[in-house]
């Protein structure tokens, strides 16, 4: 929507105003960024954790034992790799395929039908992915699965519609970010004049010296 889009110049001058790193995506989505940016940085000896902070459940595909974690702010919980297997009954890499099967609406994909939570997660604990599991029902392995027949043969006649959704929850991790190492990310606190000039030029008076450290000044 124009009216919407017309506020995104706005944000990223502003997040710059306050001197934080901007990654401007055009071809890439936000997630892409920011598992990119994980991916890239979680070996790095100066990073001690990193925490991923959104809700979102696809972000947990990102997770990597208890160095690579989510955070959701919103209930005040953080999921590792154990947690995501908990809350989900997968492991982190199986996340874009359970998303797959059991549908994702706020990303606009259905799922397939009859694949619920529970059902994809104790296909995928024993499979891992949409790939390994076997064509035919009499070849699975899933102690306890009721109604395998019938969610293997939708798994067939729909595989390529599944195989799509993947996709779409699989994040990209080349997104083209330019900082090389987590010390180029470092906050050195806002530049006074710029956020002060951006302030004044859009009215914002509260939030003129709301900035509890300024760059240069100590």
């Amino acid at each position: 929507d124009p009216a919407l889009l017309a506020h995104f110049p706005i944000a990223e001058e502003a997040i710059e105003a306050l001197g934080l790193v901007v990654w401007p995506m055009v071809e890439f989505e936000a997630d892409d960024a920011i598992g990119t940016a994980a991916a890239r940085f979680a070996a790095d000896p100066a990073v001690e954790r990193i925490l991923i902070c959104t809700p979102d459940k696809d972000m947990a595909q990102c997770v990597v034992g208890d160095r690579v974690v989510l955070r959701d702010r919103r209930r005040q919980i953080t999921y590792d790799a154990a947690g995501v297997r908990e809350k989900w009954g997968v492991e982190p890499a199986s996340i874009p395929d359970w998303l797959a099967l059991v549908g994702d609406s706020s990303d606009g994909y259905p799922g397939l039908p009859g694949w619920g939570a529970k059902s994809a997660a104790a296909v995928l604990r024993r499979y891992g992915s949409i790939d390994g599991i076997p064509a035919r029902a009499s070849a699975w392995e899933v102690p306890g699965l009721s109604g395998a027949v019938r969610l293997a043969a939708v798994l067939e006649e729909q595989r390529e519609a599944a195989l799509l959704y993947r996709t779409l929850a699989r994040l990209r991790l080349d997104a083209p970010l330019p900082q090389s190492s987590p010390a180029e990310l470092e906050w050195q606190g806002a530049p006074r004049a710029a956020w002060e000039a951006f302030c004044d030029r859009w009215g914002l008076t509260r939030l003129r010296s709301r900035p509890h450290r300024w760059r240069g000044e100590g």
